[in-house]
């Protein structure tokens, strides 16, 4: 749904405007982004200060590296969260809400990736501190397979149902 067109047309069942679908739109990604951003924040702060502790020259190497993964993820998620933000200075006024709503679904998709491989690279890196790195490779793929689950499989089993529904009232009517 990134097609700038489809963010362009109104929408008949809630009856408003194009204009005020795209308001709408944004408003509501802007409060999405507003909940994510403070996580990742706080998230990507807490990554910044962990060297400065002094067990951190005891990690294994490998340790390193899935510290120094979760640490890029983390501010490459601040990043893209709060790109259309900033887009949203540059573009205002200029009519290009429809682009700029597209823009930011895609940002904020991106950065809710990016949030989950950084949840799973913590977890990874806590439980190969307290239990080793088999524990590390299991929470890893769990965690992946739940991120997928809640944030992928959910929300797109729940729209098959919807659509479901209303095909029945269609055919039905």
């Amino acid at each position: 749904m990134t097609d700038p067109e489809v963010w362009h047309a109104g929408d008949a069942e809630r009856n408003e405007t194009p204009t005020e679908k795209l308001d709408r739109n944004w408003t509501e990604l802007l409060q999405e982004l507003r909940v994510v951003q403070t996580g990742v924040q706080i998230l990507s702060g807490f990554l910044l200060t962990l060297p400065l502790q002094s067990l951190f020259s005891d990690l294994a190497t490998w340790e390193k590296v899935i510290y120094l993964a979760a640490t890029v993820c983390s501010v490459v998620a601040s990043g893209l969260l709060i790109a259309p933000v900033s887009a949203h200075r540059l573009l205002f006024a200029k009519h290009e809400k429809g682009v700029l709503v597209a823009q930011a679904d895609t940002l904020a998709k991106c950065g809710l990736v990016m949030l989950g491989i950084t949840v799973t690279l913590v977890l990874m890196l806590v439980f190969s501190i307290v239990v080793g790195p088999v524990a590390s490779i299991i929470i890893g793929v769990l965690s992946v397979l739940g991120f997928l689950a809640l944030w992928v499989a959910l929300p797109l089993r729940t729209l098959a149902k919807a659509q479901d529904k209303a095909a029945d009232r269609r055919t039905s009517s």
